[in-house]
């Protein structure tokens, strides 16, 4: 099996990769924040220690964790916020681990993998291959603002906190330009899956 990290700036298009993946090969594609969600949700592993550095009222009424007003302690709370990552995100590796030693047993033969912090959590360590998704900035900016209703404000103080173009191009192993034609950007892909093929 081959696991394959993907990664790029925010509103480079890693979810339009990923779901041509999806849709074209058998393959399995497993998301960082998604399995976050996971288990912070009642019954996972991450749910009664979050609860105990929170207390009761970040819950809603169903008893779910509102991440909305976790995000706003720890926003002002540096302390809370490595408290947090502290329980989260070793939780979401065990969780991904699992999964792909899971997928190993049952003969999957693709298997992609979307996280956020892909090189501070070590995750490239785990994958055969580093694709990196890339789009221009001002792509990426009226991405932004169209789907997401982002301020200029906003994206400024995300792109800051992002790792560089020239950081992903040399660590990466690959890239896809993901500019807007979709022709192009799946020309990539089915290339790239190709060459696997012949190894």
């Amino acid at each position: 099996m081959r696991v394959i990290g993907i990664t790029g700036g925010v509103g480079a298009g890693k979810s339009t990769v990923l779901d041509y993946v999806r849709q074209r090969w058998d393959t399995l594609v497993v998301q960082a924040d998604v399995t976050g969600h996971e288990v912070m949700a009642p019954g996972g592993p991450c749910y009664e220690p979050i609860l105990e550095l929170f207390g009761s009222e970040i819950l809603r009424e169903d008893k779910s964790i509102d991440r909305g007003k976790v995000a706003a302690i720890v926003f002002q709370d540096g302390e809370k916020l490595a408290a947090l990552n502290g329980i989260v995100h070793p939780a979401v590796k065990k969780e991904i681990l699992a999964r792909i030693e899971c997928a190993r047993k049952e003969g999957v033969s693709l298997f992609f993998l979307e996280v956020a912090l892909l090189f501070e959590d070590h995750y490239d360590a785990i994958c055969d291959d580093l694709w990196y998704i890339y789009a221009d900035e001002s792509v990426r900016r009226k991405r932004l603002m169209d789907s997401r209703g982002y301020s200029q404000e906003k994206i400024n103080g995300i792109f800051a906190n992002q790792m560089s173009d020239i950081f992903f191009r040399t660590h990466c192993d690959y890239v896809v330009e993901n500019n807007g034609d979709l022709a192009v950007t799946y020309g990539q892909i089915e290339e790239r899956i190709h060459s696997y093929e012949t190894l």
